[in-house]
């Protein structure tokens, strides 16, 4: 009783430590949410949301998406300096040449590609100068991640939530002021709002150890296991702003711009959610997943998280969809009012969007790489196949319907997944 007792005021500490952290990074979105609604008209702001999908694609394909990988392998690794900083070596090396190579890709993308065709209504030069702006900005927003992935994985919690809040708040400041003193192009603001927290990321994380120096003394260059966590990253990372992209293009060519806008809208709140729960159940789950651990045990570490996670999910999908109108006219703006009629299967796509994120996450710590990219992909395509069938049987509720159904499936088949997952043989013994 008291060992149950334990696990629930750990659970409860470790939600609620990194529930302040990800509350920072959720008003963040909030704050930079809101300022864009506010300046830009619906069209205007599906155009900043395809740019922020090409963002995205940047940073996963110069990270290789390798932020879990990072968390995990520090906390397996951190009793052993020398193994780890060869771990760290081999992820920094390969981080650098993804980095080299994606930024040439963008450069020469962004003067050959009909930058008309996705940013409608935005000159050309615009787009081609937010590009060659945000390739320091992606640079700066993979230092963030990277150092505050390695602190997670050290279990440096403060040193963790210095890293986030202080990049959630100079993330904020930035926009709001480039916004309202005009002297960028929304796009390159968007694009360059991670620069500065980048460098104050990078220093923080040198006082624990992380720093160029450190890796350089490393004899080792170890770069095998980062291959199933930069798979089980990047496919994820690049194909669902593809997903994003198609959708948002789907319905800006059938239902025009603005409704693609509005869409851009609902899709940030359920953003706001997710991103909550995700960063969460990361902190919670990722460092406690282990394939030593028999199956029984798994179970009863994993079972109630799952539960409760599941829980909390329903009282704030329940919240959120009591005070939808509200929550628009909060985050949004007027004319935006439109949205809150078609939240209710978004909300409901949050609710099982949390318990499969919980289940993936299993299969990211377990390294069952096969398994959790058979699940992305296949999730992505339902995603897109079924927003376009939706769009034409039921016009703008088709994008959350689709997203609804997508989630759900997503739900059953991770919990098949993981109650197949084969683990140790033999319990181990309390000491």
């Amino acid at each position: 009783m008291d060992k149950t007792k334990s696990e629930q005021v750990n659970f409860w500490k470790a939600f609620m430590g990194s529930g302040m952290v990800t509350f920072l990074n959720a008003l963040r979105v909030f704050v930079v949410n809101k300022l864009l609604a506010v300046f830009l008209p619906p069209a205007a702001f599906a155009c900043v949301g395809q740019f922020m999908n090409f963002m995205t694609m940047g940073q996963a394909t110069s990270s290789l998406a390798l932020q879990n990988g990072w968390v995990s392998l520090s906390a397996q690794n951190k009793d052993h300096l020398e193994q780890l900083r060869g771990v760290w070596r081999g992820g920094f090396r390969l981080t650098t040449f993804a980095s080299i190579a994606t930024f040439a890709i963008a450069l020469v993308l962004c003067f050959t590609v009909p930058l008309e065709k996705f940013f409608p209504g935005i000159h050309p030069r615009l787009v081609q100068a937010a590009v060659i702006f945000a390739l320091p900005g992606v640079f700066a927003t993979n230092i963030i991640t990277i150092t505050a992935s390695v602190m997670n994985g050290l279990g440096h919690y403060r040193r963790w939530a210095l890293i986030n809040m202080v990049s959630s708040l100079w993330q904020m400041l930035w926009v709001a002021f480039f916004l309202y003193s005009e002297r960028l192009s929304v796009l390159s603001i968007v694009a360059t709002q991670s620069v500065v927290a980048g460098i104050f990321a990078a220093q923080i994380a040198s006082r624990a150890g992380f720093s160029l120096s450190e890796i350089r003394k490393s004899a080792l260059d170890i770069r095998a296991p980062w291959v199933s966590y930069a798979l089980m990253g990047i496919v994820p990372m690049v194909l669902s702003p593809v997903v994003l992209t198609f959708m948002r293009m789907t319905i800006g060519e059938n239902l025009g711009w603005d409704a693609a806008g509005i869409w851009q809208g609902i899709w940030k709140i359920s953003d706001f959610l997710t991103a909550f729960f995700s960063a969460i159940l990361g902190v919670i789950i990722l460092p406690k997943v282990s394939a030593k651990m028999v199956k029984s045990e798994f179970w009863n570490m994993f079972r109630p998280l799952l539960l409760k996670s599941m829980a909390l999910a329903l009282v704030a999908v329940l919240i959120l969809y009591f005070g939808r109108s509200l929550l628009v006219a909060l985050m949004l703006s007027s004319a935006y009012a439109g949205a809150a009629d078609y939240m209710p299967m978004q909300l409901l796509g949050d609710f099982f969007r949390v318990g499969g994120w919980a289940l993936g996450l299993v299969l990211i710590a377990r390294r069952e790489t096969k398994k959790f990219l058979v699940l992305e992909i296949c999730s992505e395509l339902v995603l897109a196949s079924a927003t376009v069938a939706f769009v034409k049987l039921y016009e703008f509720n088709g994008p959350m319907m689709a997203y609804a159904l997508e989630n759900f499936l997503t739900l059953v088949a991770s919990l098949i997944l993981v109650s197949r997952l084969e683990w140790s043989k033999t319990e181990r013994t309390e000491t």
